[in-house]
Order: C-alpha cells, then sequence, then structure tokens
C-alpha cells in the first residue's frame, strides 16, 4: 500500500511543478541612454502617405524651407516627449490584458501518514467572484485604453499647436529685427548729427545726452530681441526633436479660417464631439461607470468552488467530491468600496463639466478679443498709411535743408514705432486664431 502513496505523492509533485514554470518569460535588462538622441536634418523620417495626424493632411515638404503646416508635422513626429507618451498606449494595453485574465486555479495539498497507511488531499479550486466581475473590468479597462489613446492624440494637438505658436513667433521676430536696425541707425545718425554740431558749438550736451540716450534704448531693445529670438529657436528646434545648432529656414505663413457668429455657434455646441481632452474625459468617465458596476457586483459573497481528493491515512480510503467556500456578508458588504467607486464618478462628472464650459467660455473670449485686435489693426493700419505719407515729405525736406535731423528722425522714429506694433498685432491675431482653432477642436487646416 505504499508504492501506491509514493507513487501518488510523485505525480502530484511533478504536476505543481511542471505548472509552475510554465509560460515564465525571462527577464531582460534595457540600460538608459548615455547621449542626446536629437535629429541633425528637417527632413521627414516618416514616409508622407503614413501620416495621420488630427487635421493635417499629408503634406509634402519643400525644398525652399518649411511651411507652418511642416513644421507641425514635425513636431508631432519627432517630438521626444510624444515619443515618451505614446509608449503609455502599450500600457494600456496590457492594464486590458490583465483585466480579461481569470484568476489562477489554486492548488492545495497536505500530507499524513499513520502506522499503517499514508495519507493527504490533493485541492483544485477557484474563485467564482471574478467571473461575475470579470465583464465590467474588461468593459472598464477598455475604456481606460481609449482614454490613454485619447490623451496622447491631445497631447498631439497641443504640440502641433506650440509648433505653430513658435512658428509665428519666430517669423515676427524675424520681420522685427528689420525695424529694429533701421531704428537703431536713426538713432546712430542723430546722434552722430548732434555730437558733431556740439564740436562747432551749435547744439547743447544735453541734447546729445538726450540722442546717446536714445541710442542706448535703440541697442538695448536689439539685444532683448536677439535674445528672445535665440530663445524661440531654441524651443522650436528642441520641439522638432533637433539639434539646437540646426537651422531652420520658414516660409509662408499660417492660414486660418475666419468664423462667422453662425460657425461659432455651431462649433461651440459641438466641441464636445472633437476635441481630444474631452473624448478622454468621457471614455474616463465610461470607464468609472463600470468600476461602480464592478464594486456593485463585488457585494455579492466571495464564492469559491472545487474539487478534492483526499485519503485517510488511517483507513486508507480514498475520499473524493466537490468543495465550496462561501464568505459570510455580516459586517463587509463591500460598501465602502461602492460609496469610493461612487464619489469618484462624481467628481469625473464635475471635473468634464468644468472642463466643457471652460473650452466654450474660454473660445468666446478669444473671438471677442480677435474681433477687437481687428478693429485696432484697422485703426493702425490708417495710422501707418499717414506716417508714410508724412514721412516721405520729410525725407524730401531733409534733403532740401528745409528740415532739420531731429525732426526726420522723429518723424521716422514714430513711423518704426506704429510699424513694430503693427507687426506684433498681427503676431498677436494669427497667435489668438490657433488658439481659437484647438479650444473650438478644429482641425489645423481645411
Amino acid at each position: 500500500m505504499k508504492r501506491p502513496a509514493h507513487s501518488w505523492w510523485k505525480l502530484s509533485a511533478t504536476l505543481l511543478v511542471s505548472l509552475l514554470f510554465t509560460g515564465c518569460t525571462a527577464y531582460h535588462a534595457h540600460p538608459l541612454p548615455a547621449a542626446p538622441d536629437l535629429g541633425n536634418t528637417t527632413q521627414l523620417t516618416v514616409p508622407v502617405t503614413q501620416f495621420r495626424i488630427p487635421g493635417l493632411a499629408p503634406h509634402q515638404t519643400s525644398s525652399r524651407g518649411l511651411d507652418a503646416t511642416t513644421v507641425m508635422l514635425l513636431a508631432v513626429i519627432h517630438n521626444p516627449e510624444l515619443k515618451a507618451a505614446r509608449l503609455q498606449a502599450g500600457v494600456a494595453d496590457a492594464q486590458v490584458l490583465q483585466a480579461g485574465l481569470l484568476p489562477n486555479p489554486q492548488f492545495d495539498a497536505s500530507f499524513a501518514s499513520s502506522v499503517h497507511n499514508y495519507g493527504g488531499t490533493l485541492g483544485l479550486s477557484e474563485q467564482i467572484q471574478s467571473w461575475i466581475t470579470r465583464g465590467a473590468a474588461k468593459a472598464a479597462a477598455a475604456a481606460n485604453e481609449r482614454q490613454v489613446n485619447l490623451n496622447i492624440l491631445w497631447l498631439e494637438w497641443q504640440t502641433a499647436a506650440r509648433a505653430e505658436q513658435l512658428f509665428i513667433q519666430v517669423q515676427t521676430d524675424q520681420r522685427l529685427t528689420q525695424l529694429l536696425d533701421q531704428s537703431v541707425r536713426l538713432s546712430h545718425a542723430q546722434y552722430k548729427t548732434s555730437h558733431a554740431a556740439m564740436l562747432h558749438g551749435d547744439a547743447l550736451a544735453t541734447t546729445v545726452s538726450a540722442d546717446l540716450v536714445a541710442l542706448n534704448h535703440a541697442e538695448t531693445a536689439q539685444r532683448q530681441l536677439q535674445l528672445q529670438m535665440n530663445l524661440a529657436r531654441h524651443q522650436l528646434n528642441a520641439l522638432l526633436g533637433l539639434q539646437s545648432d540646426v537651422p531652420l529656414h520658414l516660409i509662408g505663413s499660417p492660414n486660418f479660417r475666419t468664423l462667422s457668429e453662425k460657425d461659432f455657434q455651431a462649433a461651440a455646441a459641438t466641441v464636445a464631439h472633437r476635441r481630444p481632452d474631452l473624448l478622454a474625459l468621457q471614455a474616463g468617465y465610461k470607464s468609472q461607470e463600470e468600476n461602480v458596476r464592478q464594486a456593485v457586483l463585488g457585494q455579492f459573497p466571495a464564492l469559491t468552488a472545487g474539487m478534492a481528493l483526499a485519503r485517510d491515512p488511517i483507513e486508507g480510503v480514498n475520499d473524493f467530491g466537490p468543495r465550496v467556500t462561501i464568505s459570510l456578508p455580516l459586517f463587509n458588504h463591500n460598501q465602502a468600496q461602492i460609496a469610493l467607486q461612487q464619489a469618484t464618478r462624481a467628481v469625473l462628472w464635475q471635473t468634464y463639466q468644468a472642463r466643457l464650459d471652460a473650452a466654450v467660455g474660454q473660445a468666446d473670449q478669444v473671438r471677442h478679443a480677435i474681433a477687437i485686435q481687428r478693429r485696432e489693426q484697422q485703426e493702425l493700419a490708417a495710422q501707418i498709411s499717414t506716417l508714410r505719407h508724412t514721412a516721405m515729405a520729410a525725407r524730401r525736406s531733409l534733403l532740401q535743408s528745409n528740415l532739420n535731423m531731429t525732426a526726420y528722425v522723429a518723424i521716422e522714429s514714430d513711423l518704426l514705432d506704429r510699424r513694430e506694433e503693427a507687426i506684433q498685432l498681427h503676431a498677436s491675431i494669427q497667435s489668438a486664431q490657433a488658439a481659437l482653432r484647438v479650444l473650438l477642436g478644429l482641425p489645423f487646416s481645411d
């Protein structure tokens, strides 16, 4: 009788060991990088036919330079932070896989002996509760996966919008550079003229000092713009995943569609169906709804069912039959978990409502700001037109010696100031239009 018992336990041990090591995955180290991984060319490394950027149609690059659409595409494809964010999709995929897996069966064994026989028990059981909540868990994980992917999409939108804003800023700085160079030349000519006049006794020292102060202010503004240009170019290169010394030749200007009152109201009413962050919050709320359902299902008594094989060590009699374990819900009906999930759902509901309200409110504020700036732009254009004619007349008078250098420089400086204001106002309107497009979830191109 001993040999069958030994065979029985040997078979059980062999089965247990084989189950423990079936399907194991080997560990492989993945060390961190030791050097930057930035590009040194503005060429796209992804075929143009593979672009699936929201609101950006496949776009061929130009040999003349980079337009706004190309810059946005480069940013979305090559931005290092977006590359890291996209890996979150793999985590969400794994969570979906985990939610669909059933718990492993539980195997238990015990050994006993007496003077005459060997005995013990072998049991195999499974948690039934996990089968009940499996559907809700899978649905919650699937909705969470959709939320992760939509959040990545929203990051891509924001990265493209940031690239467009930097595109506008760099081009604006280039235009302002020409005006500030003219301002410095004018201030230098004025200082040189007054200084020479002072040496001949035709100008006061206070006048020369004032001209020198004006020249210093012009040079200070020029240096500040150079610092601003340096910062914007480095930020744009970093956004595109490029080395800081890679030159960027920007061409063209962004295109924006003017929204009528009817178009704006229609876009605002349907923004929840387009903006990725709002769609992500909707998916997150759906996931939380499933978590609430899972918590409600979890209030039922936990049930474990299985089969057991037992051998009495004294009588040597085998016994085989079902075995059930059930928890008695005397103190815990899962009420705490249900309350937690319901409270979390309420927070997500209010968060979504606040985000939706803010989206529409911010879009309306930006729309009115654009209207105000456009009226200001029209008034400024009229002023510049008048100042241009005045400056042309002042140049003729200066050449005919009918106007002194100080008066001429004052007129030209006033014109340059208005032109600088117009360039900055135009950039501000472009930036506001780009922001309005993102706030309403509209495509980057028609």
